[in-house]
């Protein structure tokens, strides 16, 4: 009977696994996650690490200087996706990746770097992961196949969200703040130096970004570091990586288009670091130092989209829903995958009784972030206020669903369904 329990579980795990290709041995694999799923998860987390991380940064140059950059190196990985990069506003030194190809570059990082090859050599990594499938094996080992179908189904709105909501949040967390192992680290490097290297770069940046990290660690430990751990032994592999490698062909070590996109972030640099000051004070219920220097950084760098949202925060909650609209339809135009100004867009849209404007947004952070009770909640308030009645139902269910039981509205919510439903 056992021996049956056995084989039967055998079975099942080989008809729940697909058969794909693995271009980094050239032979046929068996995966639980396919590629196509692979990528579905993590599109549907874009928003969530873009929001972490303080909306993407408000210059078409710039966000089209890391698109051509990663892309550059990216045709040069064997794993063939739609690789999509970005750039991030967080002042964090790091960089990260999603599964299914998405590559995330902090502000911080490129104003701590010094030359092109440095970032290369980063993004190079980041790619590594991606094409060692890092990020997928994480979700094969820690989440079994029903769940990561519904994360996908989520995306696809092929379900009815279900209880994989209440896990959204954690499985984003997750894969936002991956510590590889010492294993996945070494597999990263080399592929990274090799991507690198074929697409041109000069290795050795990688090596001089290693040094950069170093250094700051002596005051405050690079974000990169708490996630890609950096001991002596794997900085001499790296280097007999590298040896091995003709470093006598031309090598891009800079470029003049590096400087001039560090060049826009340092101008912007102390619009920045006033936003964070203000977040500061905003934690210390400090609100009017925190609008002062808000607007100071407003008059810095009037894109500033992360200042914009905060600023619109702080003027909502002090009832100020005209002006505090304005700001975050502002930031969300700015940012249409932000998804913190397009929730309090709607909700200063909602307080204002302009209800169709208010779904609009409400939705759209709903497409962003799907797991926010409160979304659901001033969704329902809307629906309820223009007549859809069994919209307004669904929406007060799923706000039910999804609270902590500390938002406020929860007992409201509760009336108004009763009312609606009839009970």
């Amino acid at each position: 009977m056992m021996r049956k329990l056995v084989l039967l579980v055998v079975a099942l795990l080989f008809v729940s696994c697909a058969k794909t290709y693995d271009p980094l041995s050239g032979r046929e694999v068996f995966t639980i996650l396919p590629t196509s799923e692979e990528i579905k998860i993590g599109k549907m987390y874009v928003p969530l690490a873009i929001d972490e991380n303080d909306g993407r940064y408000p210059d078409k140059e710039v966000q089209q200087y890391i698109k051509q950059l990663g892309e550059k190196i990216a045709e040069h990985t064997p794993r063939k996706l739609d690789y999509q990069f970005y750039l991030v506003n967080t002042q964090a030194v790091n960089a990260f990746a999603l599964p299914g190809g998405f590559i995330f570059v902090n502000r911080g990082l490129v104003l701590s770097l010094d030359k092109e090859d440095e970032l290369a050599g980063v993004i190079a990594h980041e790619l590594a992961h991606v094409n060692a499938r890092h990020h997928a094996r994480f979700l094969e080992k820690v989440y079994g196949m029903n769940i990561l179908l519904s994360i996908a189904g989520i995306f696809a709105y092929q379900t009815k969200y279900g209880d994989i909501l209440m896990n959204f949040g954690k499985i984003g967390a997750q894969l936002i703040s991956l510590k590889w192992s010492r294993d996945q680290e070494r597999e990263a490097d080399r592929l990274g130096v090799r991507f690198a290297y074929d697409a041109g770069y000069d290795p050795r940046g990688l090596l001089d970004t290693f040094k950069i990290f170093k250094k700051m660690e002596k005051v405050k430990q690079p974000e990169w570091l708490l996630t890609h751990p950096l001991p002596e032994t794997r900085i001499k592999e790296v280097k007999a990586l590298i040896k091995k490698l003709d470093l006598n062909k031309p090598l891009i070590k800079d470029s003049p288009n590096f400087h001039r996109i560090k060049n826009k972030l340092e101008k912007t640099k102390p619009s920045f670091d006033l936003y964070y000051k203000a977040k500061e004070k905003l934690a210390k219920k400090k609100k009017l130092a925190a609008l002062e220097l808000l607007n100071k950084a407003l008059e810095i760098y009037p894109e500033n989209n992360a200042a914009l949202t905060l600023k619109a925060f702080i003027l909502l909650s002090e009832d100020k829903f005209k002006e505090g609209t304005q700001l975050a339809v502002k930031a969300a135009q700015l940012d249409e995958l932000y998804f913190k100004p397009h929730f309090f867009a709607g909700y200063g849209y909602f307080k204002l009784k302009k209800y169709r404007k208010s779904i609009d947004y409400l939705e759209r952070a709903k497409e962003l972030i799907p797991n926010f009770p409160d979304v659901y909640y001033f969704l329902g308030r809307d629906y309820e206020a223009i007549g859809k009645l069994s919209l307004a139902a669904k929406n007060y269910e799923k706000a039910l669903k999804l609270t902590d039981g500390k938002r406020g509205w929860e007992k409201d919510a509760q009336r108004r369904l009763r009312k609606i439903l009839g009970y």
